[in-house]
């Protein structure tokens, strides 16, 4: 095996990275830093970057996705056996095969690298360790070590609410995106130690966030502040994997009250897998089958509430704590 040129560890998976110049993978650092690993160890997935002056955008096997993928653009998907290809004409490719542990990404000279790949190959590396990727926040209690996950889908309000929360002696593991372990029986999380995208809306409900803001926003009226900046106001958690103590569905109240209201396991199945399990053209890959399972024995092990959030979302703290208080 190649020796990696970095390494980062995932809660008890190694993913190695060989690259011939640090820029090839400054995405992934950018993304990993803190979890980087000094010394020399055995990765348990290993990602091998390149760049290449032609690529090979006809890999064969069977289609899966044709289309637009959102800030990337254009890219196909087809499967061959085990391995996935991505392909961006005319930009880059990537292989992967999580059950074997290895993926290829393929750069051509001075092009913008797709964000997609990155994720693609993560989520593989997690795969491989037993470990998925889910789109949800996630909290810890005040004065608890158990976490709780907030769903909904982008633009209902995840980082708002969980901004909200942290405020009130919540501990912030993620605002978006959780690392779900369900290997050992009881739910352990950690969330992916990334910047968070704070919002116009969202420094306006919460004027807590201002000392972390500069002037300048973004096109879809945003900016992106580092967890260093955001842990002078809130507490930012270590990525440590801690068990999950409840899952909630974020949903905007229709009269501005703010209400934590049990929810059927079913349903909340059903809104968790919607919004984290992709079908392609081929119905679902193996990979999205056992994220699937994944997502089955989190709402089967946890209590499961709709979280409605009205024009106070700080209110949700004491509705939380008094809930779960009585689940103990």
């Amino acid at each position: 095996m190649t020796r990696p040129s970095a390494c980062y560890g995932l809660n008890g998976q190694v993913l190695g990275i060989s690259a011939e110049r640090p820029e090839l993978w400054r995405d992934f650092d950018r993304m990993l830093g803190i979890l980087r690993i000094e010394g020399t160890v055995e990765p348990g997935f290993i990602l091998d970057i390149a760049e290449a002056d032609v690529l090979d955008e006809n890999p064969g096997g069977s289609l899966v996705f044709d289309g637009e993928i959102p800030e990337d653009g254009y890219c196909r998907m087809a499967t061959d056996g085990g391995t996935i290809h991505l392909v961006f004409p005319g930009r880059q490719t990537v292989a992967i095969n999580d059950e074997e542990g290895w993926a290829k990404l393929r750069v051509r000279p001075g092009t913008k690298a797709a964000w997609t790949p990155s994720m693609l190959v993560l989520d593989a590396a997690l795969d491989a360790g037993g470990q998925h990727m889910l789109h949800t926040a996630g909290l810890t209690l005040p004065g608890h070590d158990a976490v709780v996950l907030i769903h909904a889908p982008s633009g209902t309000g995840k980082t708002t609410t969980s901004l909200a929360l942290a405020t009130q002696g919540f501990g912030l593991c993620s605002d978006d995106a959780m690392i779900l372990d369900v290997a050992l029986g009881k739910p352990l999380a950690w969330g992916l130690p990334r910047q968070v995208k704070i919002h116009q809306n969202t420094a306006e409900m919460i004027p807590q966030v201002a000392p972390c803001l500069g002037p300048v926003w973004d096109r879809n009226g945003e900016q992106a502040v580092s967890l260093e900046q955001l842990s002078e106001i809130v507490r930012i958690e270590s990525p440590v994997a801690r068990p999950v103590a409840a899952l909630l569905h974020l949903a905007r109240s229709a009269d501005s009250e703010t209400r934590l209201l049990p929810m059927a396991r079913t349903d909340a199945m059903v809104a968790l897998a919607m919004d984290n399990v992709r079908t392609g053209m081929t119905g679902l890959l193996p990979l999205q089958k056992r994220r699937l399972a994944t997502i089955g024995r989190l709402v089967s092990s946890v209590p499961t509430f709709t979280l409605e959030v009205g024009a106070r979302p700080a209110d949700a703290a004491a509705l939380i704590s008094a809930t779960l208080a009585k689940q103990d």
